[in-house]
């Protein structure tokens, strides 16, 4: 096989783990208010929601935001501690995943419906994330850590490529 064809393939695929792998840092205001609403999304068919919600551990959320007050800031952070390593995930309206966990969050919280959504706001773009998939320091979530393998071996797949044109 022609090395520049080998080097030219090692350089596709370093680009597209590293592009897959860069997470966005918000969880959008679609996904926090869509999962109550119909509109537009009726018609559309949603698929299922790759991260299985159902048996995670909601005590994130449960131990820290408590009623009948439900305080913005530790109901906020501990939202956003357990949700924003599914960012991707929950930003992507295709698929059902805000709307099932937000259903298990209501089920194991018994929160008021929306409560997130109408409390928890960082801008325009959304609930901001960056703080939360940058600490890795304090969590075992499997999405986190997969994440930060990801410009790891892109990096290791370019300095490869460099090796191979000499």
């Amino acid at each position: 096989m022609d090395r520049r064809w080998v080097v030219f393939v090692c350089a596709a695929v370093a680009q597209l783990v590293v592009v897959l792998g860069a997470a966005h840092p918000f969880i959008s205001e679609d996904a926090l208010e869509g999962h109550g609403s119909t509109g537009r999304s009726l018609l559309q068919a949603k698929t299922n929601c790759p991260i299985n919600f159902e048996f995670m551990n909601y005590s994130i959320i449960t131990s820290k935001c408590k009623g009948p007050q439900y305080r913005v800031e530790p109901c906020c952070s501990s939202f956003k501690e357990f949700a924003c390593p599914y960012t991707d995930e929950l930003n992507d309206l295709t698929n059902d995943c805000a709307s099932t966990m937000f259903s298990y969050i209501n089920l194991y919280g018994k929160y008021p419906p929306g409560l997130f959504a109408y409390e928890c706001h960082d801008g325009k773009q959304g609930l901001n994330c960056t703080a939360y998939l940058n600490d890795t320091a304090d969590t075992t979530s499997s999405a986190r850590t997969v994440r930060g393998l990801f410009p790891a071996v892109g990096a290791a797949l370019g300095v490869a490529v460099a090796l191979l044109r000499y």
